[in-house]
């Protein structure tokens, strides 16, 4: 559905008024061991109205885009709004004005697979990982697609439509080491359709040869010496580390509910080689994993540089927060479902590259650790911050030593980013980042590695 479709409903708007038409289609297919557990198509789609009065946001959606229901949805949501500022004392003033009219498609210009071809492709992995991977205790590949597509409209004018897709596979292999599992996964694809992710099989197969060299490498693995260590953190810890423990304490929203970033605008929170940017579409030339262009409230979405040489130098904002601290909104209003109202989140969110090698950087290490995969892991308003890691390797004397056995990582991130030495002058993305304040939804997190000193886990 385009943005014109809902045109014709803008003369039912009474006061400041979103329209917002959804549909995410998601498919999955998980094979364990051989066996097919799971295989699901759905579709979800419907309208929503947020309309704002007297400092206060009313809020309706329906499953059902008939004219009535439109109609409906805009007259409650007006409703729900006018009742709600009699509640309240108003805030005063009118939000920022924003018009703006984009559009994104980026749906597959290749011939769709049909669920059959989707399930042989599943198949034809597992039956290569059998065949070349043979002393594995057990495989699981699961692949799991999104189409997020919208359309909106606002009251200030602006037009907005968007077709992201993502693609991720996920694949999980396990061996046996005295008695004991010893299991490593990885993620494949990422923005974009199937159709355009796995083009050819045989490059998933050499990315699945290196992840079972280091399955093989931590089978031999150990537990690293728990304490304060100089520690490399490789991209995709330090996207996460970013997204949890930085990037949320600088969501305006967040930072009015009490944050520490709260009392640290334009003050050294970090090395001055650290400069960390939320990108809206592009970073560095290259499309993001999530590619936001406007935003659900219809604002044009732009970069915000968070922290610029070490300096917190700008928070993220929807209109409200932007009027709040008196400065433009800049597009960071998302909403998941047709049923979700728009919260600040991060589109795609990582510290920009320095001028080192990664080479360089293991080989300033006396003794220390090379940490590249996380688990799971939460972070605080406080940015404390404890991450689970699955994958990494012993430094010794500038040299990578024997792999790591299952540890964590603990420390309060604004006290950690002042530690950082080196940072390397490569970037990459993970594939799959999820976000889940409130809603669950698609975010991406990547980034340079990282040398700091940081706490890890031991036994």
């Amino acid at each position: 559905m385009k943005p014109e479709d809902l045109k014709k409903y803008a003369e039912y708007f009474r006061e400041y008024t979103e329209l917002r038409w959804q549909e995410n289609r998601n498919s999955g297919v998980t094979m364990v061991n051989g066996n097919m557990i799971r295989n699901n198509q759905t579709s979800l789609n419907g309208i929503s109205a947020r309309v704002y009065k007297d400092g206060k946001w009313g809020f309706a959606s329906d499953p059902d885009f008939e004219a009535v229901n439109v109609k409906a949805v805009i007259a409650t949501a007006t409703e729900n709004a006018v009742f709600l500022g009699k509640k309240g004392k108003a805030d005063g003033g009118d939000l920022p004005g924003t018009q703006t009219e984009i559009t994104n498609d980026f749906s597959t210009t290749r011939k769709r697979r049909s669920r059959k071809e989707i399930i042989e492709f599943i198949q034809n992995i597992d039956a290569h990982i059998i065949k070349h991977y043979p002393d594995l205790k057990s495989r699981t590949i699961s692949l799991g697609c999104l189409d997020m597509e919208k359309s909106l409209i606002n009251a200030t004018g602006s037009l907005g439509y968007s077709m992201i897709p993502r693609s991720i596979l996920y694949v999980v292999m396990s061996i046996e080491k005295d008695g004991k599992p010893i299991e490593l996964y990885d993620t494949y694809g990422g923005f974009g359709q199937l159709e355009d992710n796995f083009l050819d099989l045989n490059d998933l197969y050499e990315k699945l040869e290196v992840q079972y060299r280091y399955l093989k490498d931590k089978g031999n693995g150990v537990y690293p010496v728990s304490g304060y260590h100089d520690c490399i953190l490789d991209s995709d810890l330090a996207g996460i580390l970013a997204h949890e423990a930085i990037g949320h304490t600088t969501e305006a929203d967040i930072v009015m509910g009490g944050s520490i970033a709260a009392d640290f605008m334009d003050r050294e929170i970090a090395s001055s080689q650290v400069t960390m940017i939320d990108f809206a579409n592009h970073a560095l030339g290259n499309l993001c994993p999530v590619p936001v262009f406007i935003d659900d409230e219809g604002t044009k979405a732009e970069d915000v540089v968070l922290i610029r040489d070490g300096i917190l130098k700008s928070y993220m904002h929807n209109k409200e927060t932007a009027r709040h601290f008196k400065v433009k909104p800049t597009g960071n209003a998302r909403a998941y479902g047709f049923y979700d109202e728009p919260l600040i989140r991060m589109r795609n969110t990582a510290i920009i590259p320095g001028k080192d090698s990664l080479q360089d950087m293991i080989s300033s290490i006396e003794d220390g650790y090379y940490l590249m995969k996380s688990s799971n892991g939460q972070a605080d308003s406080t940015s404390e911050f404890m991450f689970g890691i699955v994958q990494g390797y012993e430094i010794k004397k500038g040299k990578l030593g024997r792999a790591i056995l299952d540890t964590s990582i603990s420390g309060v991130a604004f006290d950690m980013l002042k530690t950082i030495t080196m940072i390397s002058d490569d970037m990459s993305w993970s594939c799959s980042g999820m976000c889940g304040k409130k809603q669950s939804i698609p975010v991406g997190m990547g980034g340079p590695a990282i040398k700091c000193k940081i706490s890890i886990g031991g036994k």
